[in-house]
């Protein structure tokens, strides 16, 4: 068992054991099959990544494991890889209608589907992870997110964040915002919203495997993908001149488990809480696998790759902070559930900026050079 795997099992047992301490005359009140059944149930997971990818592809393997660990081999997840039981931003319709009964991808694809789930992922100049963990788990963003998939028969759980990302490959240098004009970019969610407000042709439905054709072939100008760790894996380097930061469109991308409603229903009691404290574990899990690993593969970008790594200048992220004002205002204008979203995410991101100036913010403001000490 891997140190990864096996302090995400100590932390699951432990939560979970402790979710069904409860007193004698509780227990007797529990159906005495969550405790005696030993019937197998084999579910299958579609995600919308390449089939083991670092940090993407090998969380819902994570996941997995630790879910039939847990359970004793009761409950068995099979993991399939985008395009291997259906194409990779079809997982959504796949879990809602029954066809498996759990996904693992990215809540902003399904824009077309419902607005308001472009939140639950990342918006632009919006929470980084930290502060996207606090909102979804203790300040009613699931519950948020649980209603705006309800009509779907779908549950959502968090299922991993990849850290701020990076602002993306490009064949051409942004130097104003007018160098937006006419740039097809692959930028999904209220990201490409934003672009297209510029005068950017935003392209969403590219996934990870064909960014390096479209980029080679001249289909796209610019794409962003994640940052250094499936960036690199992925060979997006070789194909495109300039890695922009920082990542405007996605401070703190989360990830999702999204899972059958009637399929979960019918679970044992115990079996539900496994597989809530696994997608738990993992949605930490992933987090910590993404930062080490960008810091790793950033460094084999400069110093192998001699990658030239550009910084957007102030008026192209100003210009980017104000259409992505108007994108929100305009799509709050138009649908009731996305603003009501929008309200509670706001509200949040308020105070949020108010208590980090207090901490993070402050002691990043201050100059530190370790070469003039005082």
């Amino acid at each position: 068992m891997s140190k990864v795997i096996q302090t995400c099992w100590i932390l699951g047992l432990t939560l979970l054991l402790g979710c069904q301490q409860e007193t004698p005359s509780k227990l007797s009140s529990v159906p005495q099959k969550d405790f005696i059944s030993h019937q197998v149930i084999e579910w299958r997971l579609a995600t919308s990544w390449p089939k083991n990818l670092p940090g993407l592809g090998m969380a819902p393997e994570r996941f997995a494991q630790l879910v039939e660990q847990m359970s004793n081999g009761r409950l068995v997840i099979t993991v399939y890889g985008a395009g291997e039981l259906m194409p990779a931003l079809s997982v959504f319709d796949g879990v809602s209608n029954g066809t498996i009964e759990m996904a693992h991808s990215a809540s902003y694809y399904w824009k077309g589907k419902a607005p308001a789930a472009q939140f639950f992922s990342s918006i632009p100049f919006g929470l980084n992870a930290q502060q996207m963990n606090a909102w979804l788990h203790y300040g009613g963003g699931m519950e948020l997110w649980e209603e705006v998939y309800q009509p779907f028969g779908v549950l959502p759980l968090a299922g991993g964040n990849t850290g701020m990302q990076m602002g993306g490959w490009f064949n051409k240098i942004i130097v104003s915002p007018e160098d937006f004009k006419g740039l097809k970019m692959r930028l999904p969610g209220l990201g490409g919203e934003v672009l297209k407000k510029l005068g950017g042709v935003p392209v969403d439905a590219l996934a990870g495997r064909e960014l390096y054709g479209a980029l080679q072939t001249g289909a796209i100008d610019a794409a962003e993908w994640v940052g250094p760790y499936n960036d690199l894996s992925l060979g997006l380097h070789q194909v495109a001149k300039y890695y922009y930061y920082p990542g405007w469109h996605e401070p703190g991308s989360t990830m999702e488990f999204l899972i059958n409603q009637q399929a979960f229903s019918t679970l044992p009691n115990d079996l539900k809480m496994i597989v809530k404290v696994a997608a738990r574990a993992i949605n930490q899990d992933m987090l910590d696998d993404y930062t080490q690993g960008h810091i790793a593969a950033m460094d084999v970008l400069l110093n192998e790759h001699n990658v030239q790594v550009k910084l957007f200048p102030n008026t192209v992220i100003r210009a980017l902070k104000y259409a992505r004002d108007d994108v929100l205002n305009s799509e709050a204008a138009k649908d009731p559930l996305f603003n009501k979203v929008l309200e509670s995410y706001m509200a949040n991101e308020k105070s949020v900026k108010r208590y980090f100036s207090y901490t993070e913010d402050a002691l990043s403001r201050f100059e530190l050079d370790d070469k003039n000490q005082p």
